[in-house]
């Protein structure tokens, strides 16, 4: 999509309020619910994987859900990238920030947030008080992207690290006394993962999470942002305790039963249009 035209169209949607903009996205996820069906397919899969105790009509019925949410949230970026600070601040209401702030002067702090559909909502409102850095992929820049760019960089001018350059560099922003801001949940292949419990399924996951704090002797504050039908609630949760430890997949699994949790309180906002499932443990059949 033409990049000019797709600002101005951001442009216009940001004048609108977002419970407006609530509803026309459910419309267009009701629309893209059946115009994408291999995404369809993949979200239909994850969801039976993680709820076998769910019927398929139940896994479907969270699924338009999701689909309902994620075209909402896609407009509300509108209001990220063209939107006033004090509208961003009163869109996205926090609960729990001591727990942020009762570390963060004396410690690194590693902010834990989990792929749920608000992750940038949350994100950016943190960012507008605290800076920070976060990583990025850089693997090709679309016209959305580099909206979606602008918006995560307005405020308290946050470093941006490239996935491809490690996690030094995220030490480094840590000892240099920025937050981190940490993606944990994507499959980047069996180079870089281990497998540990993800719901009771052997899941390939980066244990980035535990070395990281290791290296920057940082403390981690989970964080979830939940999509409402008038705006957003950013959570903050305690700082780990014992964290981490001596056991790098101990460590791993106590973060995915972590967001395991969370998903179980918000099935429909958890991103489930990715194969969180592709890679598998040698000699096991795929998922998908």
């Amino acid at each position: 999509m033409n990049a000019r035209f797709l600002s101005a169209l951001f442009w216009l949607l940001h004048w609108l309020p977002f419970p407006l903009l609530r509803l026309k996205g459910a419309l267009l996820g009701e629309i893209l619910f059946r115009l994408m069906k291999r995404r369809r397919t993949i979200g239909l899969r994850n969801l039976q994987i993680c709820f076998p105790q769910w019927t398929d009509a139940e896994c479907r019925r969270v699924l338009r859900r999701h689909f309902r949410e994620m075209a909402s949230g896609l407009l509300g970026y509108s209001i990220l990238i063209y939107g006033s600070l004090r509208r961003i601040e009163r869109l996205v209401r926090r609960e729990g920030l001591e727990h942020y702030v009762g570390v963060a002067s004396h410690h690194p702090v590693i902010v834990l947030a989990p792929h749920f559909l608000a992750i940038d909502f949350g994100g950016i409102r943190h960012t507008v008080d605290y800076g920070g850095a976060s990583m990025y992929s850089a693997q090709h820049i679309g016209a959305f992207d580099q909206l979606l760019l602008r918006a995560r960089t307005r405020f308290k001018n946050p470093l941006l690290i490239k996935r491809s350059d490690g996690i030094r560099p995220c030490v480094r922003a840590l000892k240099e006394g920025r937050c981190f801001y940490y993606l944990p949940d994507q499959d980047l292949g069996p180079r870089e993962s281990i497998f540990v419990p993800f719901f009771n399924i052997p899941t390939a996951t980066i244990p980035a999470l535990s070395r990281i704090a290791q290296m920057a002797k940082a403390k981690v504050v989970p964080m979830v942002t939940e999509m409402t039908a008038t705006g957003f609630v950013l959570r903050y949760y305690p700082a780990w305790e014992n964290f981490p430890s001596d056991d790098i997949h101990a460590d791993t699994a106590r973060m995915n039963a972590f967001i395991e949790d969370r998903v179980r309180e918000l099935p429909s906002q958890y991103y489930w249009l990715h194969r969180r499932f592709k890679t598998r443990p040698e000699g096991e059949a795929s998922l998908y």
